[in-house]
């Protein structure tokens, strides 16, 4: 198993594990695997580019793409002390052998390096995801809302907890 941060040479499996994720899990993700099969290989690179605020981090299986997690540092004047986590997955063949946990707790890891003067890193995650709920809970993210609703897929509603760890 490799932990790295995915680049623009990872855009191919990064895109397969993605659209795997859209299709199995796709009431947990905000996008749909119809619009993100028609990504073009650029609109891929840039989104998956590391940049000073964000980076797309991965778990490989030899030359596999098997976990995948994005951070997103804030902008703004006022909340550049907080940072997001997006897009949480991996493969299912490869779920309950604490690879997730491995994933998220070496993103942690970095961000507390690479951003000494982040405060904290808020998620979401679909309330009926128990696993999910947790997974982040073991790593110290504490539930602080819940949005009702906050995912439509056809008539189906998907209420998403609020979760942040408090880096300081």
């Amino acid at each position: 198993m490799e932990i790295k941060i995915i680049d623009k040479s990872d855009w191919v499996s990064y895109q397969k594990l993605r659209l795997t994720a859209l299709k199995v899990a796709h009431e947990a993700f905000g996008s749909t695997y119809e619009r993100e099969v028609q990504f073009t290989e650029q609109q891929i690179i840039e989104r998956i580019s590391p940049n000073s605020n964000k980076f797309f981090m991965g778990i490989f299986d030899e030359r596999e793409l098997i976990g995948v997690v994005s951070f997103h540092r804030e902008v703004g004047q006022k909340d550049r002390h907080k940072g997001n986590i997006y897009g949480m997955f991996v493969h299912e063949d490869c779920q309950g052998k604490g690879l997730g946990k491995l994933l998220l707790s070496t993103l942690i890891n970095k961000v507390k390096k690479d951003y000494p003067d982040l405060e904290q890193i808020r998620l979401s995650v679909v309330s009926n995801n128990t696993l999910g709920r947790k997974l982040y809970s073991n790593l110290g993210f504490e539930k602080y809302g819940v949005e009702i609703n906050a995912l439509k897929e056809g008539d189906e509603y998907f209420d998403e907890d609020l979760m942040v760890l408090f880096l300081k």
